[in-house]
């Protein structure tokens, strides 16, 4: 699929690696529906971005009934869907027990909501409208990219909840990559490790560049674009099926 011929949802669109990807789609000529919660920012960027190849729609991902909506009304305008990717997600720490206490178990499930539960319901619904499509010269009719990240395969402390959620993504990838096969919709997942977000907006520099270290070749975070680099790149080679990748210069997360 090229990014020209493109009809996009974008989870967390208007922001980091979402952001990101939105801006690459609409620079190669394809469309892209932001689906996000921060309307100021979405604004922004379909104000920058301009013309019709980028719109923005409030969507909280774990609201069943606004993710069906909001893809009717992004069929709507574009005539089609055919690729989802999902950037959406939150990363609130937290220890299991802390200070003697146990952790308050709705952190945990507000972290699984929105990661994991969010990825799935833009997924099913996604899914079912591309099925739908008439499949291009290569029998492709969409594809679904979710963000998991290295911290599925080696969670740091405090990152329990964060891991599960991501784990999940990476664990429901390959079946649904081999439920949707029959239909010409690829399913692949993307495990950024350390990059270059709103969630590192607030550190030190010294952390910063302490985090930078960690990261054996390049040694420096990721930036976003990396990300939106690899989307075109998964996007343009249809034997790309059923597969992780991991984003992340050979890191591997040390336990704290």
């Amino acid at each position: 699929m090229e990014f020209r011929d493109m009809k996009a949802i974008v989870t967390g669109g208007a922001s980091g690696l979402g952001e990101a990807t939105v801006r690459r789609i609409a620079a190669n000529g394809g469309r892209a529906a932001i689906f996000d919660v921060n309307g100021e920012r979405a604004e922004r960027l379909v104000k920058e971005l301009g013309g019709e190849s980028v719109i923005y729609l409030k969507t909280d991902v774990t609201d069943a009934g606004q993710v069906e909506a909001n893809v009717a009304e992004v069929i709507g305008r574009f005539g089609l869907i055919n690729a989802a990717i999902n950037c959406a997600g939150i990363g609130t720490p937290g220890k299991v027990v802390s200070k003697g206490e146990p952790a308050a178990l709705n952190q945990f499930e507000k972290v699984i909501q929105i990661n994991l539960i969010g990825t799935f319901n833009v997924i099913r619904v996604a899914a079912a409208a591309m099925q739908k499509n008439e499949p291009n010269a290569a029998g492709e009719r969409g594809l679904i990219i979710s963000t998991a990240s290295v911290a599925a395969y080696e969670g740091q402390i405090g990152q329990a909840a964060y891991s599960a959620s991501k784990g999940g993504i990476v664990s429901m990838m390959l079946p649904i990559a081999r439920e949707l096969a029959r239909d010409g919709i690829r399913v692949m997942a993307i495990a950024p490790g350390l990059m270059q977000t709103p969630m590192f907006d607030g550190l030190p520099e010294a952390a910063v560049q302490s985090l930078s270290a960690s990261v054996p070749f390049p040694a420096r975070l990721g930036r976003p674009d990396e990300y939106a680099q690899l989307v075109q790149s998964i996007a343009e080679n249809t034997m790309l099926n059923g597969e992780v990748i991991r984003l992340d210069g050979a890191i591997r997360m040390q336990p704290k």
